[in-house]
């Protein structure tokens, strides 16, 4: 299938692709087919289930959160996650939700939301089921599936999840790296530039470069935010965030030496995006919340360490990376 590099590079908020961005995605879509389908106004009840995998790890991952964040009508790409836990907080404390803003009815997390610590659904372990009922009569209900980087399927009518591919057509399709050397040799052009031609089949040339910097500084603002946060990262551990120490230290060795010293801020940027990444802030999924602290460290290398460093050069990273991926 093809995929472009928006579908890879994604904004959302922590601490997973899977189980935070896929189960918010999974109820806000579920709303809005409410909506759509001409059924919110009827609704009194919604009752969620999570299992397999989120089941077992969604308080941890914050998957109870992201629920009622979503059926509230939040988009992970768009939401801002400190006002997102003020409001999800309010909406545990007064339990109810309001449907995508507009209808409210009761939600209890101890009741309308069932975690399976062992049951699975049968197409992947991160399965959910949601359902809304009118009374006890119950208006519709939907499985949907997190399978990771923030991708969720449903299996519509009772039918099996599938991926449904794109059929837009592009200028150079691949599906290996060999496929995709090969075309740059014939072609005679860099990874990046076949890329960008890819990207035309779905925006313009100035589009793709602005999608591009919006991501790059939404990564630059995620290891600023790293950095300057001091405290403990959510969760019984108690672990400390390490960035900000890290920080300190390495500014004060202005007059290193050492070769490899590049690599210990390399360390410090993905560090820093990581504990981010944990304490529920804003991050790019690039492909995955897991790997997101990867991309914007070498990023911010380039542009702190290389000479010459530009948006240009940071374009032709993006379209790069978002190839091999």
């Amino acid at each position: 299938m093809t995929l472009s590099a928006f579908d890879l590079f994604t904004v959302g908020i922590g601490p997973s692709s899977s189980h935070t961005v896929g189960p918010m995605l999974a109820a806000l879509r579920f709303a809005r087919s409410l909506d759509a389908e001409g059924l919110l106004d009827q609704v009194t009840r919604v009752h969620v289930e999570l299992y397999g995998s989120l089941g077992a790890t969604g308080h941890g991952h914050g998957s109870p959160n992201a629920v009622l964040l979503g059926l509230a009508g939040h988009d992970p790409q768009r939401c801002d996650p400190v006002a997102a836990r003020g409001e999800a907080n309010h909406m545990r404390a007064e339990r109810a939700v309001p449907l995508l803003g507009r209808r409210s009815v009761p939600f209890d997390l101890d009741r309308d939301l069932v975690m399976h610590r062992r049951a699975t659904l049968p197409a992947h372990p991160n399965g959910m089921t949601f359902a809304a009922y009118a009374q006890d009569t119950q208006l519709a209900h939907r499985t949907y599936y997190s399978i990771g980087g923030g991708f969720v399927l449903s299996a519509e009518g009772g039918g099996p999840a599938r991926l449904v591919p794109d059929p837009t057509p592009v200028a150079h399709p691949f599906r290996t790296g060999d496929e995709l050397l090969a075309i740059c040799a014939t072609e005679g052009k860099s990874m990046a530039r076949i890329m960008l031609e890819n990207e035309l089949s779905w925006r313009t040339e100035a589009e793709v470069r602005s999608g591009l910097i919006g991501l790059w500084r939404v990564m630059r603002e995620c290891v600023a935010a790293g950095i300057a946060t001091e405290g403990v990262l959510p969760g019984g551990l108690r672990v400390r965030r390490r960035a900000p120490e890290l920080s300190i230290r390495l500014r004060q060795e202005r007059d290193s030496t050492d070769p490899l010293r590049g690599l210990d801020w390399i360390t410090l940027y993905a560090l820093a995006v990581n504990e981010e990444n944990a304490a529920g802030g804003r991050v790019v999924t690039a492909p995955t919340n897991g790997a997101a602290g990867v991309i914007p460290a070498v990023l911010h290398y380039y542009v702190d360490w290389m000479p010459g460093a530009d948006d240009d050069g940071v374009v032709r990273f993006l379209l790069t990376a978002a190839a091999l991926g």
